[in-house]
């Protein structure tokens, strides 16, 4: 019987590390697929431009005429209908990417689902197993500074707009803890990779 790559889905907070747990997957063999970079280019697409420019305005492009991810993260995240609306837009052309991608690699050690919004947008059926990400309040607000500029306040508001972590722990099937060290995590992630995916572990 032909075997089929386990699905593994990653959560966790804002500034958790997720993406270094789907890089981590990603060097013992697995297939990301980063759901935040596909929504860059698919919201740089031509069709969803027009859309958004429709119901939005110019506002939301920058002056080269691309998307302005700011402006349009101010729209979204005051208003939740708004929100809705763009994931009503984004969420299908991510699923087609994702199937794609996964389709094209069936001998992957597994499919891993690298999405900031993984529950929130119903894919935790999908999934074989969900890591969730934990790491200290203080370690998160501190990473999305760095990286990304944001303000304390801007960073509780769009962490309010996620579903709980509680909860997210709570329907989680493993746990990794990112306290910065990396190669404490990486002997984490594969401790958790051999216990969904036995199979094929060393």
């Amino acid at each position: 019987m032909t075997r089929r790559p386990p699905v593994i889905g990653i959560v966790g907070g804002i500034g958790a590390g997720k993406s270094e747990v789907a890089r981590a997957l990603a060097e013992l063999g697995c297939v990301v697929s980063d759901s935040d970079r596909a929504a860059h280019e698919v919201l740089a697409s031509p069709d969803v431009i027009t859309q958004a420019v429709q119901r939005w305005g110019r506002a939301v492009l920058a002056a080269d005429g691309r998307p302005d991810r700011s402006a349009i993260g101010q729209v979204v995240f005051a208003d939740p209908g708004e929100r809705l609306w763009l994931e009503s837009i984004i969420h299908p052309r991510l699923e087609s990417r994702r199937r794609q991608l996964f389709a094209a690699h069936p001998q992957a050690r597994a499919h891993v689902i690298d999405a900031p919004l993984l529950l929130e947008a119903g894919l935790g059926p999908s999934c074989d197993a969900v890591i969730f990400v934990e790491a200290p309040e203080g370690a998160r607000l501190a990473r999305v500074q760095a990286t990304r500029g944001w303000s304390h306040a801007e960073w509780s508001r769009r962490e309010a707009a996620q579903m709980p972590l509680d909860l997210k722990r709570k329907m989680s099937h493993h746990v990794v803890c990112n306290d910065g060290d990396p190669a404490s995590l990486r002997v984490s992630v594969r401790a958790v990779l051999d216990l969904i995916d036995p199979a094929t572990s060393d």
